[in-house]
């Protein structure tokens, strides 16, 4: 399974709103781990620093291995890929359940948003499931 940190849609109605809930409970619980991972690190030197940063130790601390790849267009925007991203291929044994599969990459958009929050950058974190995901 691929995960891929670029885009996907939010709901509607009650399923939009419980989405948003784990996307802030993710922002919330990232204020402890961002407090305790800098307090002896240097300073960043620039955005792709911090990304670096979240890559690895961030998601390494969360879901116990380092990214698989993180592309930039070295305007802003990143793109962090998890080729086993471990809980969606924990749950998912087809396609016909990837329509959940924005309930728990809510949570973790949350953590990503956290961290680049308490880090002084703001920004906007989506989730997109790939195409040849489940198979």
């Amino acid at each position: 399974m691929q995960w891929l940190y670029c885009a996907t849609k939010q709901g509607d109605g009650e399923n939009g709103h419980c989405i948003t809930r784990l996307e802030n409970m993710g922002f919330r619980v990232d204020k402890d781990l961002i407090e305790r991972f800098t307090k002896d690190t240097a300073r960043f030197k620039d955005e792709l620093d911090i990304m670096k940063f979240v890559c690895k130790y961030i998601w390494t601390t969360v879901f116990k291995k380092q990214i698989d790849k993180l592309r930039t267009n070295h305007q802003g925007i990143y793109v962090l890929q998890d080729n086993k991203f471990h809980p969606l291929t924990q749950r998912f044994a087809g396609k016909q359940y990837l329509k959940n599969a924005p309930k728990y990459l809510a949570f973790t958009c949350g953590i990503i948003r956290g961290t680049l929050s308490n880090l002084g950058i703001k920004s906007i974190v989506t989730a997109e499931v790939s195409n040849n995901a489940c198979m």
